[in-house]
C-alpha cells in the first residue's frame, strides 16, 4: 500500500486519476468530487449500472470490465478493498510504475481539506446515523459534502458536493479502512465481532475502533450502553450517549414505540425527537447524531427537524410495496445483531405474521456467526434462505444455507432468487410482513414478486 501522505500531490487540478470499481457505493462519489475539484476522472467496472450511467452523464468515462488499457494516460489509480493484486489493471499500473491507492486514502486525504470532518464508525447503524446528520446538517444550513454508503432520498443518491466547510463520511472498519482518515469530529456507534475474515476477534476489532477513535482532533462520540463500546474507548475522552441516565446524552420520557422522547445533554434539555422510523435501535442511532450535532454547536431545533424529516435510507426497513395485500420491506441487515433490531422493530408493527426471505452474506461470517444466526433466524415465522452471497470470497469451508436450514424448524432454502420469489408467491397472505434481508441482491427477490402485483 503507498503511504497516505503521498497521495496529495495526485489529487490536484489537472491530474488524471482513474477510479477502478468506480460503480461502487463510495466510489461513485468519490469520482464526482475528484472531478469537482478539477481533476480528469476515468473509471471502469464489471457491469453496466445505475451508477456507472450517472457517472457518464457527468462526464466521467467508464470502461465496462477491467483490461490494462484502461489506465492509460493517468497519473494514478484508486481502487477499492475488493479489488486485488491480480486485477489486470492493478497489475498494469505496477509493471508502468504507476502509483495505486486505496479509496479509503483518497477519502482520507480530500477531508483534510475541510474545516469539519464528521466520521459516523460502527459494526450497525453507519448508513442510517450518516443519514439522520445528512438531514441535520442541511436543516441546519451548512451546506455539506456527504459520502453514505446507501440511498438517501433527501439526496436522490449516497452522496452530496456541498460548499460548505464540513464533510460527513460513513465509516467502514473493514481491512482498518477508517484508520486512513482524519476525523474532527468521531462517532462509534457500537463494535461487535465482524470481519472475522480479517480481525482475529472482537478484541482486534476493538483495537481498531480504539485507533480510529484517538485520530479525531475535536472529540468524539461513542454508546455509553454497549459494553464493547466501552472497552474500546478505554483511555479516550469521549461523549458518551445512549438511554442510560448514566450518559452525558441520553433519552428521558421515552414512548413505549421508541419514537418520540426528549434528548437532555448534560441534565439540560436539548432537543425533542418524533422519528420517521421505527425501533430501539433507530432511537439509539438518532441519539448519536443529536451527540455529534450538540457537539457540533447546532441548535435542537434543527436537530428535531432533521430527524422528523428522515423516513429511512435504502434497504433499511424500506417499504417496497403490497403483494396480496402483503406489506413487503427490504432491510440490508446481516450480521444476528441487525436481525434481531429489525425483527424487533417489526414485532412493534403489530401482531403480524413475518416471512422473512434471507439471504446470508459470505462464507466467513456465516461461519463464525452460525450459532448467531440460527438464534436470531428462528424468530421469523416463515423463512425462506437464499443461497449464501459470495461477496469478495471463495467457499473453502464448504458451509452453505442448507446447514442454516437444517437448524431451523420449517425453514425452506432455496438455490437461485427465482426460486425464492416463486416460493414466496405460494407462502405469502394477506396480512403478513415479508421481508427481504441481507447485504447482496435479495431484494430483487421481493420486487421480481411486486412485479407480478402490478
Amino acid at each position: 500500500m503507498v503511504e497516505n501522505n503521498k497521495i496529495a500531490k495526485y489529487l490536484t487540478p489537472g491530474r488524471h486519476v482513474h477510479l477502478v470499481g468506480i460503480g461502487g457505493v463510495s466510489m461513485r462519489p468519490l469520482g464526482m468530487v475528484l472531478k469537482g475539484m478539477g481533476m480528469v476522472v476515468t473509471g471502469s467496472d464489471m457491469s453496466v449500472s445505475a451508477s456507472t450511467k450517472e457517472l457518464e452523464a457527468q462526464g466521467i468515462p467508464v470502461a465496462i470490465g477491467h483490461h490494462g488499457e484502461n489506465i492509460q494516460g493517468a497519473d494514478c489509480l484508486i481502487r477499492t478493498a475488493a479489488v486485488h493484486n491480480d486485477n489486470p489493471e492493478i497489475a498494469a499500473a505496477r509493471a508502468a510504475g504507476i502509483p495505486v491507492f486505496e479509496r479509503a486514502q483518497a477519502w482520507g486525504e480530500i477531508m483534510k481539506s475541510y474545516k469539519n470532518a464528521i466520521c459516523v464508525s460502527g459494526t450497525h447503524g453507519k448508513t442510517t446515523t450518516t443519514s439522520m446528520l445528512t438531514h441535520i446538517l442541511m436543516e441546519a444550513q451548512w451546506d455539506p459534502t456527504v459520502m453514505i454508503g446507501g440511498y438517501l432520498p433527501l439526496l436522490h443518491a449516497g452522496h452530496r458536493v456541498g460548499s460548505g466547510d464540513t464533510i460527513l463520511l460513513e465509516s467502514c472498519e473493514y481491512c482498518d479502512s477508517f484508520l486512513n482518515f482524519f476525523p474532527t469530529l468521531a462517532v462509534v456507534l457500537n463494535v461487535e465481532a465482524d470481519h472475522l475474515d480479517y480481525f482475529k476477534d472482537l478484541e482486534d476489532i476493538q483495537k481498531s475502533f480504539h485507533k480510529f477513535a484517538s485520530l479525531s482532533t475535536n472529540g468524539v462520540v461513542a454508546n455509553g450502553d454497549d459494553p464493547h463500546t466501552v472497552q474500546a474507548m478505554e483511555g479516550l475522552a469521549y461523549v458518551s450517549f445512549g438511554l442510560g441516565e448514566n450518559n452525558r446524552v441520553h433519552a428521558a420520557n421515552m414512548c413505549s414505540d421508541w419514537r418520540h422522547f426528549d434528548v437532555l445533554c448534560d441534565g439540560q434539555f436539548y432537543c425533542h425527537m418524533d422519528m420517521g422510523v421505527m425501533g430501539k435501535h433507530n432511537a439509539l442511532n438518532a441519539l448519536a447524531a443529536a451527540a455529534a450535532a450538540w457537539l457540533m454547536g447546532i441548535p435542537g431545533e434543527a436537530v428535531s427537524a432533521g430527524i422528523q424529516s428522515f423516513h429511512g435510507a435504502g434497504r433499511r426497513m424500506e417499504f417496497k410495496g403490497k403483494f396480496h395485500g402483503a406489506n413487503v420491506y427490504d432491510d440490508y441487515a446481516h450480521h444476528p445483531d441487525e436481525l434481531a433490531a429489525t425483527i424487533e422493530a417489526v414485532r412493534s408493527m403489530g401482531d403480524h405474521r413475518l416471512v422473512l426471505a434471507f439471504q446470508p452474506h459470505t462464507y466467513s461470517r456465516t461461519k463464525a456467526l452460525f450459532e448467531d444466526f440460527v438464534r436470531e433466524l428462528k424468530k421469523a415465522d416463515v423463512l425462506v434462505l437464499a443461497e449464501i452471497y459470495a461477496a469478495r470470497e471463495r467457499n473453502t469451508s464448504g458451509i452453505s444455507s442448507a446447514d442454516l436450514a437444517a437448524r431451523i424448524p420449517g425453514a425452506v432454502c432455496c438455490e437461485t432468487l427465482p426460486e425464492v420469489t416463486e416460493c414466496l408467491r405460494g407462502i405469502v397472505k394477506e396480512g403478513d410482513v415479508v421481508l427481504t434481508m441481507g447485504a447482496g441482491d435479495i431484494f430483487r427477490a421481493g420486487e421480481a414478486l411486486l412485479k407480478e402485483a402490478q
